[in-house]
């Protein structure tokens, strides 16, 4: 495949950009009389790696859990991939089976070991068989660097470890879109790098990202497009570059003061 010619320099070549795959269109959300999301407008195009940062309590998380309806939003349309989010039911079920979540808790099933929680999801959904499931999930467990711990329970794991067996469990799925809501925030300081790793060569791989994350860093190396939140809306939208280096709020000057200062 060859890449388009006005795709930037800093994007993989194998991926075409540009074609809309998450719509968010005017979403509201109230928690109570807390307005937490307030008319938000975005579109994450395929194979784009889209991070969205702010302080605490801006919305960054409800918006986040609101793309696979895990939050349900007062008004407003989300689509996947031209699909509106169904409320409920098989429909829902069948769009979140493309929508692949990594939480800040890793989320893994305790009883089952790690290759079992990997290949849960692409037997009973997916409909693939034990073996072929298993082959897959060895393969991905490989590329996250956990594979000599498929037999492990996840109590047995370290945090980093459990998470990387967490992204795999997502990527089983062969997901349009990966979720990942704070993916690093749990984790011991030594830890948050494999994980980061793991997902920059996501990143370089062409998957299609929405990362809420505090890591700077990985804002500044993988992002296509940050997405500045202050209190319920989006303040700035542009570059790593841009924002970084010149931020165009007050309010994005001020978080960025803050945060860069430590």
């Amino acid at each position: 495949m060859e890449p388009t010619e006005s795709a930037p320099a800093t994007s993989n070549i194998t991926v075409l950009r540009g074609e809309p795959l998450v719509v968010i269109s005017d979403v509201d959300k109230h928690y109570g009389d807390l307005h937490v999301l307030k008319k938000i407008n975005a579109v994450v195009n395929r194979g784009e790696v889209v991070v969205v940062i702010g302080p605490s309590g801006s919305g960054k998380s409800t918006l986040c859990r609101a793309i696979n309806r895990l939050e349900t939003i007062d008004a407003g349309v989300i689509t996947i991939d031209g699909v509106k989010l169904p409320a409920e039911g098989k429909a829902l079920a069948k769009l979140r089976a493309d929508v692949g979540m990594v939480f800040q808790a890793f989320n893994l099933f305790a009883h089952k070991t790690v290759l079992e929680n990997v290949t849960l999801g692409p037997i009973k959904v997916r409909g693939l068989s034990k073996a072929e499931a298993e082959k897959k999930a060895m393969v991905l467990l490989e590329r996250v660097g956990v594979a000599n711990q498929a037999k492990k329970m996840p109590a047995q794991l370290s945090g980093g470890q459990q998470q990387r067996v967490a992204i795999a469990r997502a990527l089983a799925m062969d997901p349009k879109v990966i979720l990942l809501d704070e993916p690093t925030s749990a984790l011991d300081p030594e830890m948050i790098n494999e994980v980061l790793e793991v997902m920059i060569n996501l990143a370089n791989d062409g998957m299609t990202m929405i990362v809420v994350t505090h890591e700077m860093g990985f804002a500044r190396r993988a992002a296509d497009r940050v997405i500045f939140m202050a209190e319920g809306e989006i303040v700035e939208e542009t570059t790593p570059e841009q924002f970084f280096t010149n931020p165009q709020s007050s309010r994005a000057k001020d978080f960025l003061s803050k945060i860069l200062a430590h």
